[in-house]
């Protein structure tokens, strides 16, 4: 049984911590506060079991930006998922604070069934990325002798497994497979799948995205779709490439974190994989195709 997820909510109002304090308890998460980020800086450093921070940007002492800047420092820190919460909805303030490492943002005032799904999806996301470190670091890697190899799968359980060996097979596998994984995803869902992006935000505000990759996989228009992800190493670097059989999409926006996605509970996986698992990104033709590419760590 899966422990319950824990958040820590950083806000200087106590209306506020109420407010959510209370919605997220009812959905079953285990919330702590924080009145500052002096107070919060303290519960992180002797406790790191949180799967997520929801942290005010403005309060007096430290502000959520200096915590933020204190938490991407730390490598126990380094990935864990921060939703800055704001009243500020400039565009400036927020590629600010998506370039300091806040990848999800909640807007004041905020509606539950949205704060909802932010959390969620950060939650998520640090919990894939435990599960996916931890199983990384259990397998023994024998991996790196693979050379050439060229795969072919359907589902999101496969994409997994395949995220696995194929990360095993690169210079810190942890890092690779944090990409590696958002790429395979996209290729079934948006691609193989034809799940919209406007479509994937209403699913994931009302829980149901899972079921929908579900049961569109064994639709006839579906089945019988995969996603084909050559593998190659060659002197200097190793090469993936991913190719669906959708239609393609406007892979372009999707490259750089966009100050316009930041409140929506997804749309930031390319674009984490190019900064932080691959040295290049590269879309081809209509976006079906794409060629992630992967250097060995400097000595």
């Amino acid at each position: 049984m899966q422990e319950r997820a824990r958040v820590l909510i950083v806000d200087d109002e106590p209306f506020n911590l109420e407010i959510l304090s209370e919605h997220l308890s009812d959905a079953g998460y285990d919330v702590v506060v924080a009145e500052d980020g002096e107070v919060a800086w303290a519960i992180l450093s002797e406790d790191h079991s949180f799967d997520t921070v929801l942290l005010d940007r403005m309060m007096p002492r430290m502000d959520g930006m200096a915590l933020l800047a204190r938490l991407r420092q730390q490598p126990e820190f380094e990935h864990l998922p921060v939703i800055m919460q704001t009243a500020v909805g400039a565009a400036e303030n927020v590629r600010e604070g998506l370039a300091a490492g806040a990848y999800y943002y909640l807007i004041k005032p905020f509606q539950r069934d949205m704060l909802l799904a932010i959390v969620a999806a950060a939650v998520n996301f640090h919990r894939e990325k435990s599960q996916l470190d931890a199983q990384l670091a259990a397998q023994a890697s024998s991996y790196h002798l693979l050379m050439k190899g060229e795969f072919h799968f359907q589902t999101l359980e496969e994409a997994r497994h395949l995220t696995l060996l194929l990360s095993n097979a690169c210079p810190e596998p942890q890092r690779v497979a944090l990409g590696l994984s958002e790429l395979l995803v996209n290729a079934v869902e948006h691609g193989n799948l034809a799940i919209s992006y406007a479509e994937k935000t209403r699913l994931l505000q009302h829980g149901r995205w899972q079921d929908e990759v579900e049961a569109r996989l064994t639709l006839p228009e579906y089945e019988h779709r995969k996603v084909k992800v050559a593998f190659y190493r060659e002197e200097g670097e190793i090469v993936f490439t991913i190719t669906d059989e959708g239609v393609g999409f406007e892979w372009q926006p999707f490259l750089e974190m966009s100050p316009e996605r930041a409140f929506d509970p997804h749309g930031r996986g390319i674009s984490m994989a190019r900064m932080l698992s691959f040295q290049s990104v590269e879309y081809k033709g209509t976006g079906n195709q794409v060629v992630a590419r992967v250097r060995p760590v400097e000595p």
